[in-house]
């Protein structure tokens, strides 16, 4: 097993963080019973469109009701996945609203704070080439 992988199975270490490429996330869960969910939220110019994008790439069931506390409820249920944890992928974020974009990773954070009181993995990653979020990083790249 992997730095990452490990990284990715301690519930300790749960919260929201960046990387620069998302396929070094996904070969980490890959062999692993981690459940990866991949957003892309290129073009959700708000907030409805936000959610509508994370409740389709998640599977959220029909009584999720489109607003930030729906989110957080389902985010700290997903009892839908599966997996023996969570590690959900966020692509092309660049053009969500900054006021958005700031509730979006409070929520994320308060439903790792909530996994990880359960001793299950819950990582959103946002995908970060330009290192533009004020996120820590999942893990440092070695020199080569």
């Amino acid at each position: 097993m992997g730095k990452l992988t490990q990284r990715l199975s301690d519930a300790t270490r749960s919260g929201v963080y960046r990387v620069l490429r998302a396929d070094e996330v996904s070969d980490a869960v890959r062999g692993t019973r981690l459940d990866l969910a991949r957003v892309d939220v290129a073009g959700a110019a708000d907030k409805e469109a936000l959610l509508q994008r994370l409740a389709q790439a998640l599977g959220f069931p029909d009584w999720f009701g489109g607003n930030w506390d729906a989110l957080e409820d389902c985010l700290a249920d997903l009892s839908w996945r599966g997996g023996t944890g969570h590690v959900i992928l966020l692509e092309r974020h660049g053009e969500l609203p900054v006021d958005d974009l700031g509730v979006l990773i409070e929520v994320l954070a308060a439903a790792a704070e909530h996994w990880a009181g359960r001793s299950r993995p819950f990582f959103a990653v946002f995908i970060d080439p330009d290192c533009a979020l004020a996120l820590p990083e999942l893990f440092r790249h070695q020199s080569a």
